[in-house]
């Protein structure tokens, strides 16, 4: 079961860092949240993927991914919860530059096209790193049928992948932290 008390506690203790940043997006930022925090740690790692597969029921996909590196962990984790609860899925991982040897793939994993996949972003700011994704992953053959958040910081992902007819679904915004999100 997916305790969402304890994963926002969890982020307060490990992963929520005030001062001035930069963001993968290029934005400025008062707060970071750095998501390998959560999802390098065991209880972290077994709260996200109980939480993401709880999200997702009823959702009808065959792989679950994202890019590396932020997704990896996750993606391990929601494979281990699903095999555990006797659920066949696939993993996958997208490079943001083409192996250089072997395959030479943008996409590594067990993915077939035609698959149906959801893409897996632990931190949603404008949604850039998951519409990178989503292009390798469409390019590959497969359909996404979703978008899914560890975290939505409410800064334009949302609306980005909207426009794309992609729907996101997360466990946690920053309104969960007490932060109130930028004008839009």
């Amino acid at each position: 079961m997916f305790d969402r008390e304890r994963l926002i506690t969890l982020f307060r203790e490990r992963a929520l860092k005030f001062g001035d940043f930069t963001l993968a997006s290029g934005r400025k930022a008062s707060y970071y949240l750095d998501g390998k925090q959560i999802s390098l740690h065991s209880e972290g790692l077994r709260l996200v993927s109980e939480g993401l597969l709880e999200l997702l029921d009823g959702v009808e996909f065959d792989a679950i991914g994202g890019m590396s590196i932020g997704a990896d962990p996750i993606v391990g984790g929601v494979l281990a919860v699903a095999g555990a609860r006797g659920r066949s899925l696939c993993g996958f991982m997208v490079r943001k530059e083409a192996k250089g040897h072997g395959t030479q793939r943008y996409i590594e994993g067990p993915m077939k096209p035609g698959m149906k996949v959801v893409v897996i972003d632990d931190v949603v700011t404008t949604g850039g790193s998951a519409l990178q994704a989503v292009d390798r992953i469409v390019e590959f053959g497969c359909e996404v049928v979703r978008i899914v958040a560890v975290i939505d910081r409410m800064e334009g992902g949302a609306a980005n992948f909207a426009a794309r007819n992609l729907p996101l679904s997360n466990l946690l915004t920053i309104r969960d932290f007490g932060i109130e999100p930028p004008p839009a």
